[in-house]
């Protein structure tokens, strides 16, 4: 089924509500899900918002906590979420950070204790889209060996990165530690379909293609080692630096009734005082790399409406009612 991005936002945020959030954890996770979707992230969109809706039943998030903020430095914004969703810490934070980071050349946002974080993506666009370069980091409950035949240790830990482009839409670079998202494994598994050799490993540590022999063991890095040396970077920097819990020790996001405890930490620069034609040298790099056959991601669909498949509808429909 087709819908416009009204409709979406409606639907969304009428599940959130249904499903026991207050007011604005609503808002905000509605504002993320639609946004994810309109930019082609359909896995981290309205599919991916059941798993918060069962959260919200079950108690694993929070449905009407406040973030607690502080600011430890000049530069620097803390956040806890108290076992509620990531976004609305963002959200609140979101201002003051961007004034920060115009203000005193960079500035950094760390937040412990909330779900996790949805479309890491999400998080540097925005910022891009006032003109800050951005780097992002999160993560979650252990999903991801750092070998073959190993336990899974890291969540897929991903990176997101942007920065603006004159007159075009930001260069977004958003991508896991794994070699796919698990939502990805997920959903093969629900269809009954296979995945590509390397994405993960069963429960004996041994490579298959079975997703759903993958969902019991776990996914594997991208590039080996160099992959496991990523996520544990992103851990470093989303856990370590936050006070977040380990991946190690995050309760599963899908079961039980605590929350993951995740972590989110972003650095906002400014770039213009380093370089002030920088939005355009950036764009007349990007139109030189197309040239070349180079795929630019980060560009959003034109189209004015969004298809989603008509499970997914019927299953938030029910939560809003």
């Amino acid at each position: 089924m087709r819908l416009g991005r009204e409709a979406a936002w409606t639907l969304a945020y009428g599940a959130c509500r249904g499903a026991g959030a207050g007011e604005a954890i609503a808002r905000s996770l509605a504002d993320a899900v639609v946004a994810a979707e309109w930019v082609g992230r359909s896995s981290v969109g309205l599919s991916h918002l059941r798993d918060y809706l069962v959260g919200f039943t079950s108690g694993r998030i929070a449905t009407d906590v406040e973030p607690e903020l502080d600011d430890p430095a000049l530069a620097i914004i803390r956040s806890d979420a108290k076992g509620g969703i990531a976004q609305l810490g963002f959200d609140r934070a979101f201002e003051e950070l961007c004034n920060r980071a115009g203000r005193y050349g960079l500035a950094a946002f760390a937040q412990r204790n909330s779900y996790t974080t949805g479309e890491l993506g999400s998080y540097v666009r925005r910022l891009a889209e006032r003109g800050l370069v951005a780097l992002a980091a999160s993560n979650g409950p252990a999903l991801m060996a750092a070998a073959l035949g190993s336990e899974a240790v890291y969540c897929t830990n991903p990176l997101a990165f942007a920065a603006p482009v004159a007159g075009e839409p930001p260069l977004v670079i958003d991508q896991a530690s794994s070699a796919t998202a698990f939502v990805n494994v997920r959903q093969a598994a629900e269809k009954g379909e296979a995945i590509p050799e390397g994405w993960a490993i069963d429960a004996q540590g041994q490579p298959t293609t079975d997703a759903r022999e993958a969902v019991k063991g776990a996914l594997l890095a991208f590039g080996g080692a160099r992959g496991g040396n990523i996520a544990l970077m992103v851990e470093v920097l989303a856990a370590g630096i936050s006070g977040a819990n380990w991946s190690l020790d995050a309760p599963r996001f899908m079961t039980g009734a605590k929350s993951p405890g995740a972590g989110l930490f972003v650095l906002a620069l400014k770039p213009d005082l380093l370089e002030p034609d920088f939005a355009d040298r950036l764009r007349q790099q990007l139109e030189r790399l197309s040239g070349k056959g180079v795929h630019i991601p980060g560009r959003r669909r034109a189209e004015d409406t969004i298809e989603v498949p008509k499970a997914v509808i019927e299953a938030l429909e029910r939560h809003g009612r």
